[in-house]
């Protein structure tokens, strides 16, 4: 059995993407996943894709990295595209095959639907490789942090948010060794079938459970060691400035979004 997890793992390199500030990359990250919602034409597709693709190439992350991340919802994606292209029914019909037709506008709609998840997915992934976790939760909490004037605990859910971020790539660690360790024991942890998949995974939950716990425990004892208090007055060892390059990423967004929405109307 396999562990394979990459969510919130960071790809160190010097590229534009990088050195953005990681409360431009949050801010546009979101604007152009919320944007993919819009894509309904072949117009709004391709400014879109080459956004994405442009974002790529300047992050220069590798393309099996940014696929990596997005693995684990293709099964998703085609779900969806096979939903739309079997039950949609408007258009034209192109071909009938037993109780099913293939239509225009489910073919167009598995197309768009699968496209536009999948340009959303690449977004986040790129976001996650090209931001460390660290620098995320500082994002986030700069962010929200007038919130703490009206009592919403900002600095807690930013810590709670890090914690967990940095938790991924060790728990995946840990289940990798628990997997090494059982098998060596003899446990069988190989199997076919989801059902087979599903009882290869129950012995795997308790020490993972108990490994979790330890790492928790530890970390709440080193900080308490380390008389750690959060709040709105905690200081940060780096300090964000918007730069030249923040602002002409943001004139970029900008042009898309116009782009878009001319593309979007007079398509």
């Amino acid at each position: 059995m396999a562990v394979r997890i990459s969510i919130g793992r960071y790809y160190s390199a010097d590229s534009p993407i990088h050195r953005l500030d990681p409360r431009l990359k949050l801010i546009a990250a979101i604007i152009y996943m919320a944007s993919c919602l819009f894509v309904s034409n072949v117009p709004t597709l391709l400014l879109a894709g080459a956004l994405i693709v442009l974002a790529m190439a300047l992050a220069r992350a590798p393309l099996g990295r940014v696929l990596s991340q997005i693995k684990p919802a293709m099964y998703f994606l085609v779900i969806t595209s096979l939903f739309n292209l079997f039950f949609v029914h408007t258009g034209t019909v192109l071909a009938t095959i037993g109780p099913f037709s293939f239509t225009t506008g489910g073919i167009s709609s598995a197309v768009f639907y699968t496209l536009r998840f999948l340009l959303l997915l690449l977004m986040g992934s790129l976001l996650m490789l090209t931001t460390q976790p660290m620098a995320i939760t500082d994002a986030v909490e700069r962010l929200f942090s007038p919130l703490e004037r009206l009592g919403v605990p900002v600095s807690q859910a930013t810590l709670i948010l890090s914690i967990a971020l940095r938790f991924v790539p060790v728990l995946s660690q840990d289940a990798q060794n628990i997997v090494v360790a059982q098998t060596a024991r003899g446990a069988q942890l190989e199997g076919k079938g989801a059902l087979s998949y599903t009882r290869a995974c129950v012995p795997l939950l308790v020490p993972l459970f108990a490994s979790a716990v330890r790492h928790a425990d530890n970390l709440g004892r080193a900080m308490d060691a380390r008389c750690y208090t959060g709040g709105p007055e905690r200081t940060h060892y780096h300090v964000m400035r918007f730069a030249r390059r923040d602002a002409v990423a943001a004139a970029v967004l900008a042009l898309y979004l116009v782009a878009l929405a001319a593309a979007s109307v007079f398509a």
